[in-house]
């Protein structure tokens, strides 16, 4: 049976990619979006022209305001909650509209979640910053690379959270506020601590969605800065797997409801930022890349890759695009795009 959903953000990165997923296999779909990200007028003519103008409804709204979100998700079955500020550097800067789009924000569509009364499945977009620097984990260094010296499959769901920088606190009072509605009003909430996700329709910049910013950087000839050592290490997950964790939860609700999921590529997808991704980079493009270097950037972790075992247990979900396939592929999609940077 059709579901109606709701997607805040459905005109960025993620959102777009999964609305085009929703509208291919014929479900009823509204994005919600302030349309403030540099790419997200180019994904609603890309969506329109895939599937006609009137295919989805659009709602060009914040989530800052409450009274207009509770209208948007009074029908829905589904509310995927994408919405918010995206980088832990423009949260440094402007650390109250970040608490502004991301605390108040999410807490505005849970309640209009609740107000509705249909008790809509929700689904939230956390982060892996909400555990903060770790600093209590040990790492060793190798010639390319940090690595965790004990936690040899990642972070699990159970690492204490330390929410750090603005970002960290904001998204980190989504993610418990979302996580404590099951509990409290017996929603259906499912919290999703996302790693480094990369894909198609991702116009990176520098602050958010490295991978795309390096390899559209590349592409384009345009400066590239390094911050720290190069040598962080992160797990990358492609956004068709990220989409493929969405569905099972949403098919799996019973199982799902109320928990909290580490999505990422895993310690089988991990790449350094630079020691190891620049050479990758460097063979596709054929040349050498020249790169400016600067100093660390607040709250930027050493290492973080996930404990992706729960939701392999609880979901039956693993990543299914390595990251050599996957990096191959935005490559691709890049450079047969560049009229879109």
């Amino acid at each position: 049976m059709k579901k109606h959903y709701l997607v805040t953000g459905g005109a960025g990165f993620i959102g777009s990619n999964y609305v085009h997923r929703l509208l291919k296999r014929g479900e009823k779909v509204t994005i919600y979006d302030n349309l403030s990200r540099g790419g997200a007028p180019r994904n609603l003519e890309w969506l329109k022209k895939e599937f006609g103008e009137n295919a989805f409804d659009l709602i060009v709204g914040d989530i800052k305001d409450a009274d207009k979100i509770k209208e948007a998700a009074k029908t829905a079955d589904v509310i995927m909650h994408l919405a918010g500020q995206v980088a832990v550097t423009t949260s440094v800067i402007n650390p109250r509209d970040d608490f502004e789009s991301n605390a108040l924000g999410t807490f505005n569509v849970l309640e209009a979640a609740r107000a509705s009364g249909r008790k809509p499945i929700f689904i939230y977009a956390s982060t892996n910053k909400v555990y903060g620097g770790m600093e209590d984990v040990e790492l060793y260094e190798e010639p390319t690379r940090w690595r965790y010296k004990d936690l040899i499959n990642g972070c699990p769901e159970t690492q204490p959270l330390d929410f750090h920088s603005p970002y960290g606190c904001s998204k980190g009072t989504g993610d418990q506020y979302v996580r404590d509605y099951a509990r409290m009003y017996d929603l259906p909430t499912v919290v999703f601590r996302q790693s480094c996700i990369y894909g198609p329709r991702q116009f990176g910049i520098e602050d958010q969605g490295w991978v795309a910013w390096f390899i559209i950087a590349a592409v384009m000839g345009r400066d590239i800065t390094i911050y720290g050592d190069g040598k962080q290490v992160r797990d990358i997950l492609h956004v068709n797997d990220l989409m493929n964790a969405y569905d099972l939860a949403i098919e799996k609700i019973d199982i799902a409801k109320g928990q909290v999921y580490n999505m990422g590529g895993g310690p089988d997808n991990v790449m350094s930022i630079w020691a190891e991704f620049g050479p990758k980079l460097e063979k596709y493009i054929g040349d050498t890349i020249e790169v400016a270097r600067g100093d660390w950037r607040p709250g930027d972790q050493k290492v973080f890759y996930a404990d992706i075992s729960k939701a392999e247990k609880e979901l039956g979900w693993r990543p299914s695009i390595n990251v050599e396939r996957g990096v191959q592929m935005l490559f691709e999609w890049v450079k047969e795009n560049k009229s879109l940077f």
